[in-house]
């Protein structure tokens, strides 16, 4: 393949990139283009990820650190949010750090088995918190409008399967996507226009068209994408909806607002991760940019992360009161 460029053209940095990859089409590496082209703009924008990333890890290993240690956290809520805390964690984890990486350093490949591996990933993490934020929404229900049966309704065995059912959903969802994507041939330019291995901007790269066809796996993830994002959110609609019936018919003002500030910081987030995941997997194809869609991607793969913990935890009396004692058990902080 070569670049043919009229006299006075210079290359981009992008294209510089690529070329400077051409030699190497026999490798099974790809090349991640990343965010921004500009270092000047990209600067700032990889220093508040890094920044988003430590608070990232520190919130959610703090928050399972507590929901482990102190037994008023021993409850179906808070076993459900410590889940969410380590697929938050695993999220950023599988792409900030190669993210960072490649954009302190001149090189810019990932080879296929790590593609492979961040898409497995990814896919799994994407799949599982969508059914957990719907085991968690159902948590809420009957917590709400059904307390006295809490205990029954949401026993051990319950909040068991509905944590490892959103695991092994995840899960068994991303084999299929990633062995059928993998399987497709690479023939072509290896450069990935994103900051980590998406499908979306991977099927891009394949040979359509020449040995094979993806419209039908397109199409195949597209049902699929249906299913796993739209049937929790559906749960979570419905459940929220039931919340607020029995809210307005609660007497106290005070009761009214508490249940009113916690539905509507759930549901923010919610809308985040799901508008965010929905946009960048169930568009249309003829719809997609590439710009918009590494911009989208960033919020459910960095930002929702950093804030699920302050929205879901942190805020709550319960959560305070355990970090209260576990700082007074802390030494070095009492003998301050």
């Amino acid at each position: 393949m070569s670049y043919a460029e009229p006299f006075g053209h210079k290359p981009s940095e992008v294209e510089e990139l690529i070329m400077g990859h051409e030699n190497h089409t026999f490798s099974s590496d790809f090349i991640l283009l990343g965010l921004f082209t500009s270092s000047q703009t990209s600067l700032a924008f990889y220093s508040l990820i890094f920044i988003v990333f430590l608070m990232t890890v520190a919130e959610n290993t703090v928050m399972i650190l507590l929901i482990h240690r102190d037994s008023h956290l021993h409850t179906p809520m808070y076993f459900l949010l410590s889940h969410l805390s380590f697929m938050d964690i695993l999220h950023s984890t599988n792409i900030v750090p190669k993210m960072l990486t490649d954009f302190l350093s001149d090189s810019k490949t990932i080879s296929f088995a790590g593609c492979g591996f961040q898409i497995f990933l990814s896919i799994s993490l994407l799949g599982g918190e969508c059914f957990l934020l719907g085991a968690m929404s159902y948590d809420r229900y009957v917590a709400i409008c059904h307390p006295l049966r809490y205990p029954i309704l949401m026993n051990e065995y319950v909040i068991v399967f509905l944590a490892g059912g959103s695991w092994i959903v995840g899960t068994l969802n991303s084999i299929i996507h990633t062995t059928y994507v993998l399987h497709f041939p690479f023939c072509g330019s290896r450069a990935i226009d994103h900051f980590f291995c998406e499908v979306p901007a991977m099927l891009k790269l394949s040979c359509a068209g020449l040995y094979t066809d993806t419209s039908v796996f397109e199409y195949a993830m597209y049902t699929c994408c249906v299913l796993m994002l739209l049937v929790p959110l559906s749960l979570i609609l419905n459940s929220y909806s039931l919340i607020l019936a029995a809210v307005l018919q609660m007497h106290s003002a005070e009761a009214r607002r508490k249940a009113f500030g916690t539905c509507s910081s759930h549901l923010a987030v919610v809308g985040l991760f799901y508008g965010a995941a929905i946009f960048s997997y169930m568009r249309p194809k003829s719809n997609r940019s590439a710009n918009h869609g590494k911009v989208v991607s960033t919020f459910y793969t960095i930002f929702t992360p950093v804030l699920n913990p302050l929205i879901y935890n942190l805020r709550t009396n319960d959560v305070k009161g355990a970090l209260t004692r576990l700082m007074g058990q802390c030494p070095a902080l009492n003998n301050n």
